[in-house]
């Protein structure tokens, strides 16, 4: 076989999205990026939820809480806050800050 010949045969290989992943170390890594990737995935549907949840409530969302939310990583954090979004009477509610009296 030619260099192009083995080049072409290769450049087939790895465009193939179905192409079996044999040794230990590529195992190991390719499920670590995949658990990964889910994880990441979970975190931003719980931020979007929370997002959701206080918009359908007519929360006007500060750019300061929807960043925080946004950028928060924690999923059992975030799966708090979805709970509590629910009925908390207020957005400093939600995050566990008692209001001040006469503040809304």
């Amino acid at each position: 076989m030619s260099g192009p010949e083995i080049r072409k045969i290769l450049e087939e290989i790895m465009a193939s999205t179905a192409w079996p992943v044999y040794s230990p170390f590529a195992r190991e890594h390719f499920g670590r990026g995949r658990e990964e990737g889910r994880e990441e995935g979970k975190i931003k549907e719980a931020a979007e939820a929370v997002l959701l949840v206080l918009a359908s409530r007519g929360f006007n969302i500060p750019d300061s809480i929807h960043t925080m939310i946004t950028s928060t990583k924690d999923l059992t954090q975030l799966h708090d806050w979805i709970t509590r979004a629910v009925n908390a009477p207020t957005l400093q509610d939600l995050f566990g800050k008692p209001a001040e009296q006469g503040e809304e």
